[in-house]
């Protein structure tokens, strides 16, 4: 459903996107992630057509976005990290103008909106004014502005920054829900989420895209030999010696838990749970813990994207911002003549 073809987006001599080319298949929920100034943020901007690729193109559905954007409007939502309301606007008020913005009519605008308020919760606050609610319940407004036209595919940066620990919670089953409903992408900056989350990730650097696969995928490629850690009581000292002549062991280094404590670096195609029981046993040692180290997608992360990094201005953005839509929150968007 979302398919972006070679994306690039210069700034003068400054290039924030360079050649950027990814996917999302029907009900599928890919991740973004990136590092501040990586050029996630100008990615996504193109990808919602608020901003003109240099380079390159963007089609949803089949469609390319600048060549018909009503058309393709139809089938995209988006929620912005900062999300634009009219805080004079009371909830279900704003929700109403909006559906009918997104081209709603009669009976259809309050059936939109009930369905909105129900599923991102915002029944309690749906008569208060906008800006007398919290910041959490403002992103709902956001999340529930995104849907009201029912479309095909999701755009969401940061859907859950802002909101109290229930209300991620809850937050992050509806967007499975949607998940399953339709294409989704996902940007965000809580790699625990993404794993949650996502059945793909992309992740930029620099611009460019560093790594892509599923979160297992990416974990097995890039972090390395797996480690196992071993904790005996009172180990002797030829402990660290035999634990490394064990098959499947390649390195033994002390580890955090004091005296008695190893990780042991594994061959990927070895698992030496066993052998290092059987040895514990052999000698009369107390094993006191043996557990495989899962690594996680963090790892990775940090490994693809650490090192000097040499923006100009020194700022966390990577594109100086583009002028206000008129209409942030959802779908709808001016295409940049």
């Amino acid at each position: 459903m979302i398919e972006a073809h070679d994306l690039s987006r210069r700034y003068g001599d400054f290039t924030a996107v360079d050649g950027v080319s990814f996917a999302a298949a029907d009900h599928e929920i890919l991740g973004m992630l990136g590092p501040n100034g990586a050029g996630k943020t100008t990615t996504i901007r193109m990808i919602t057509g608020f901003l003109p690729p240099t380079a390159g193109r963007v089609t949803i559905a089949g469609r390319d976005l600048f060549e018909s954007p009503t058309e393709v409007r139809r089938h995209l939502g988006y929620l912005p990290e900062n999300v634009a309301l009219y805080p004079e606007m009371r909830v279900e008020e704003y929700l109403l103008y909006r559906a009918r913005l997104e081209g709603l009519t009669g009976g259809e605008v309050r059936t939109a909106v009930g369905e909105a308020v129900e599923r991102c919760m915002l029944e309690e606050v749906r008569h208060q004014i906008i800006g007398t609610i919290s910041k959490g319940f403002r992103q709902r407004v956001g999340l529930a502005t995104a849907i009201l036209h029912r479309p095909g595919v999701l755009v969401l940066d940061e859907p859950t920054v802002g909101l109290d620990p229930k209300q991620i919670i809850s937050i992050r089953e509806l967007i499975r829900e949607l998940g399953r409903e339709r294409t989704l992408l996902l940007s965000t900056h809580i790699l625990p989420e993404v794993e949650l989350l996502c059945d793909r990730v992309i992740i930029i650097d620099r611009g460019r895209i560093a790594a892509e696969g599923t979160p297992e995928s990416l974990r097995r490629s890039w972090v390395g030999n797996p480690s196992l850690r071993v904790t005996l009581k009172e180990a002797p000292a030829a402990a660290p010696e035999l634990l490394e002549g064990l098959a499947g062991v390649l390195a033994v280094r002390s580890g955090a838990g004091g005296p008695g404590s190893f990780v042991l670096e594994c061959d990927r195609a070895a698992d030496p749970r066993e052998e290092v029981f059987r040895a514990a046993v052999e000698r009369g040692w107390v094993l006191l813990e043996l557990a495989l180290e899962a690594p996680t997608l963090e790892e990775v992360f940090v490994r693809l994207t650490t090192h000097e990094q040499a923006l100009e201005g020194g700022g966390a953005s990577d594109a100086p911002p583009p002028p206000p839509p008129q209409a942030a929150g959802s779908g709808s968007f001016e295409v940049p003549s």
